[in-house]
């Protein structure tokens, strides 16, 4: 149990009215993307940002991290900035703004005639003070290493001048991912739940995975507040997290819930 609520449920609620049935300081991480711009009909529901703002930075726990996946559509010739404007927004009550990172997408969603083509979204990365857990994911490959080449580089010094490090650091085989992640998007590469499709926006399955990995340790607490077609549950039960969801559709809730299906019933054959 946390606070009135079980673990490892997605009850169907309003994720306002749901948050404020969870104790402050409780979640580990938080990743989701709301309902924005009216670039998609969620079955006819919206939220209110700012309420879900705060109770988010309530919830989390200090050290706790929350992914907030958004875009922008473009109206009356100009994007909206909506993006900007709830990144500001979260740091006004609390939050830092840890990174801010881009989820590149491999095909086009909204072509347009006269702009280039619109294939990211941002991920803000928020830390309720300093993360209190960081695996930063290290696959990309580096050629160069060899197990004795070292970056030397210079460091700029506080009075400007330029100071080169005698030794360096040695090259590893993998160095860290960069802030740009990009994944394949559309049916059967998001996800192979065939089921997870009749949601009009879901998550690349190896984004929320990449970012369970990155921000938890096994057994923390994963929040969804839009669990939408339940990704984000079913990447925490896969890496070993606890999971808790809110989903005011009937409709989205029984999708996620048979998402979670296969993964208990992957569990039983291993």
């Amino acid at each position: 149990m946390i606070g009135e609520l079980e673990l490892n449920q997605i009850y169907q609620r309003d994720c306002i009215e749901g948050m404020r049935m969870l104790p402050d300081n409780s979640i580990d991480l938080t990743v989701t993307s709301p309902p924005y711009d009216d670039l998609r009909t969620y079955n006819g529901y919206n939220f209110d940002f700012e309420a879900t703002a705060k109770e988010l930075y309530r919830v989390t726990k200090n050290g706790g991290v929350v992914v907030w996946v958004i875009g922008d559509r473009t109206q009356n010739g100009s994007e909206t900035g909506t993006s900007f404007k709830q990144a500001l927004f979260f740091k006004e009550i609390g939050f830092n703004l840890h990174d801010t990172m881009i989820y590149e997408k491999d095909s086009i969603s909204f072509p347009d005639t006269n702009r280039y083509y619109q294939i990211f979204e941002y991920m803000f990365v928020l830390s309720k003070g300093k993360p209190k857990t960081v695996n930063l994911i290290t696959d990309r490959k580096n050629k160069w290493a060899d197990g004795k080449k070292r970056i030397k580089g210079r460091e700029r010094q506080s009075d400007g001048s330029l100071k080169g490090r005698r030794k360096g650091n040695l090259l590893k085989p993998y160095g860290v991912r960069f802030n740009i992640w990009r994944f394949s998007t559309g049916k059967n590469k998001s996800t192979k739940d065939t089921i997870a499709y009749q949601h009009p926006a879901i998550f690349p399955e190896t984004l929320v995975n990449d970012h369970i990995l990155s921000w938890t340790n096994p057994n923390d607490i994963v929040l969804d507040p839009f669990m939408g077609s339940g990704t984000t549950a079913k990447m925490a039960a896969v890496n070993n997290r606890e999971f808790l969801g809110f989903e005011i559709s009937e409709e989205y809730v029984g999708i996620a819930n048979k998402r979670l299906e296969t993964v208990k019933e992957d569990a039983n054959d291993e």
